[in-house]
């Protein structure tokens, strides 16, 4: 079911004066949606409910909202947020309650994005917001297999977009949904934007150009050379295996360069 919602070119003039009314990355995407008219959206990892229930209940022109999260243990998922069953099947049932209030509005899918994501008719969302599986292979699947249900002039957001890819120690996967997703936007012919509080955005757009305007001033290269080199893994895991030393080291350093 295509979206009737009014088109509207994302751009920034528009994202700027979202970010200068917001003070988190809820309140900035409560305002882009509201700005763009967004009703029909989707929100691609949940886990306990809180971003789904602030902005359902801060955009009252939603009329669906598409929750999608496996809620289970993942065997192939190296990530901080990858609990047992039990744990996750209590945030489900925290994401429910928290949205309750909403429970004409929403569609709970449980399931990995491959799993359900086909239960949405491509085309049929407004805006899709993507904060699941931030590893190479998640963020690619999710923005690959999610795109296609995005509406011609439609958004698709999302979270830790981190100019480092060592979000979480080095015994983790590297987070890539930086810079993956400005490469992602380049395939597509997208301009991303890179905005605060580690969020991005783009536009689905026929025949677009690519570009990739940093309104953070974060964003300095999109290569990731720098990031794996050995010296670099090293410090970082050092830094993990004996962090009194590695303060005593950088307090050393500002005192001798004081």
């Amino acid at each position: 079911m295509p979206s009737n919602s009014p088109q509207v070119d994302l751009s920034e003039q528009l994202l700027t004066k979202c970010i200068s009314k917001a003070q988190s990355r809820l309140e900035l995407w409560s305002e882009l949606i509201r700005s763009v008219g967004v009703q029909r959206m989707a929100e691609v990892g949940v886990y306990r409910g809180d971003f789904a229930a602030a902005v359902l209940r801060g955009c009252e022109g939603l009329t669906r909202y598409y929750m999608i999260d496996p809620w289970r243990h993942l065997s192939d998922w190296n990530k901080p947020a990858n609990h047992d069953d039990s744990v996750l099947s209590e945030f489900l049932e925290e994401a429910k309650a928290k949205t309750d209030f909403a429970a004409g509005k929403r569609v709970i899918l449980r399931g990995k994005t491959t799993e359900v994501i086909d239960q949405i008719a491509d085309g049929e969302l407004d805006f899709a917001y993507i904060d699941a599986d931030h590893t190479l292979k998640g963020i690619a699947i999710d923005l690959i297999r999610v795109f296609p249900k995005v509406r011609a002039g439609g958004l698709l957001g999302g979270d830790d977009f981190t100019r480092s890819v060592w979000e979480h120690k080095t015994s983790f996967e590297p987070t890539l949904v930086f810079p993956f997703a400005v490469y992602f936007a380049e395939a597509v012919g997208a301009t991303i934007y890179a905005l605060p509080y580690s969020q991005f955005c783009l536009q689905k757009t026929d025949g677009g150009q690519f570009a990739f305007i940093d309104l953070t001033g974060q964003y300095d290269q999109v290569g990731l050379r720098d990031q794996f080199t050995p010296e670099r893994v090293l410090a970082l895991t050092v830094g993990e295996r004996f962090p009194r030393l590695m303060r005593v080291v950088r307090r050393t350093r500002e005192l001798v360069f004081r």
